[in-house]
């Protein structure tokens, strides 16, 4: 069979129309007819949440937003303790496991450069990184698998849990672990826009699929001086420059180069005046790792590289380390379950092996609790490819019925799976 889905075209961006998923399976209970007819508004969910972005720890309107859709399709969401983000059980079958799905919700710190009419309204704010249709796929999943539970036909209880703070640390997925956002979860699963695929692919991996992320800042500090005298006080310019040019390529020879470190500094600054060595400069980056047990070790040896190079410049040297989040593992047998829905849900083609990639995601967090798998679902657009956290990103919004899809079959197929 072929499921076929139609978008809205006026004032998309992007490729509109109908999309069809060669040999994928209907879904239960009329859901596709159903999810037909909600695209559209799923479609202007997506741009209200895009054109009114929140940064990381302050969701409070997409929060607000979220559960009063939640609770139209006749749930009961909760918000966490702070107010922003939502946990909501669908209650199925009372004997059947839990499984949960999680999306996040945070956007990026960046202006907006999109000439579109859902261009972000909040300066400086964007999602620059798809979680606004992160948001909207859990949605319309919840939408769906409501109606399932209505009909009794859903066997078991999915969780949908609507992170905070993903983008920053400490981590917004230690947030709901800590407001319970585990409790009798027996698999987590999540998706997450990936722009170098077309609408209908997903990226699968079994095993390590992002990178370990760390935060890194350096601040240095000396008495200042005339840049005519430098041999009188402590050179900071100097001292920056050695410290964001030779800490990195030395960081990453401490360890094989199977392990991946990478420490790149994003910021550096130093001085206001042409003629003043100043007393006060800093650096700040992330150190990203694919290997598990070099991410243990990166702290030991990013503080050892840093003092063996900043040592003879004599500069006061202030390290702050900021453990971020491990990489995002795989679990066999969820991959397994993701493989089985991808086929389900847009073909037996739609399936395809993703790399590691030296991306962080605090997804990681919640496997380091229960097993569980994060996919990659293909939303990428003709013309240039725009990578995630540029200000011009955007998504073919077809993605949004081909995840809801694949994150139903996903749910259904893991409760049937750990029964």
């Amino acid at each position: 069979m072929t499921s076929a889905l139609t978008l809205p075209g006026a004032g998309h961006p992007g490729p509109s129309g109908p999309l069809d998923f060669p040999g994928s399976q209907p879904l239960p209970a009329e859901l596709d007819h159903l999810l037909a007819l909600r695209v559209p508004g799923l479609v202007a969910t997506r741009r209200h949440i895009h054109s009114h972005p929140e940064l990381s720890g302050a969701e409070f309107e997409t929060a607000a937003l979220v559960a009063r859709e939640l609770s139209l399709a006749g749930l009961n969401p909760r918000l966490l303790p702070k107010g922003n983000g939502v946990i909501c059980d669908i209650d199925g079958r009372p004997d059947g496991p839990v499984v949960a799905l999680r999306a996040d919700i945070d956007a990026l710190p960046l202006t907006d450069a999109k000439d579109v009419p859902y261009r972000s309204t909040v300066d400086g704010v964007c999602h620059a990184c798809g979680h606004d249709v992160h948001t909207t796929i859990l949605l319309g999943v919840g939408m769906l698998l409501a109606q399932l539970a209505d009909v009794g036909e859903l066997p078991g209880r999915v969780r949908l849990i609507f992170q905070p703070a993903e983008e920053i640390l400490p981590c917004g997925s230690l947030e709901v672990i800590e407001a319970g956002g585990l409790e009798d979860v027996v698999q987590i699963f999540a998706l997450h826009c990936d722009p170098s695929q077309p609408v209908g692919k997903v990226g699968l991996r079994v095993g390590p699929i992002t990178a370990a992320a760390d935060n890194v800042t350096v601040r240095l500090s000396g008495p200042g001086g005339h840049t005519a005298r430098p041999h009188l006080t402590v050179d900071l310019v100097d001292a920056l420059g050695r410290l964001v040019t030779e800490v990195p390529a030395l960081v990453s020879r401490r360890v094989p180069a199977s392990s991946g470190l990478l420490l790149v500094f994003g910021h550096a600054s130093a001085g206001t005046r042409y003629n003043v060595i100043p007393s006060e400069a800093s650096a700040s980056g992330t150190l990203r790792v694919m290997d598990r047990d070099a991410w243990e070790q990166a702290p030991k040896i990013v503080a050892q590289v840093v003092r063996d190079v900043l040592a003879p410049t004599g500069a006061t040297v202030d390290l702050e380390y900021l453990r971020g989040r491990p990489p995002v593992s795989n679990d066999a047998r969820a991959i397994g379950v993701l493989t089985a829905a991808t086929a389900a849900a847009l073909g037996p083609e739609a399936a395809a092996e993703t790399p590691q990639s030296m991306g962080g995601e605090d997804f990681s967090w919640y496997l380091e609790h229960v097993p569980g798998a994060l996919a990659r679902l293909g939303v990428g657009r003709a013309g240039p490819n725009v990578d995630l956290h540029r200000p011009t990103f955007d998504v073919d919004e077809r993605a949004i019925p081909a995840g809801v899809r694949l994150l139903v079959q996903t749910a259904l197929r893991a409760l049937a799976a750990t029964r």
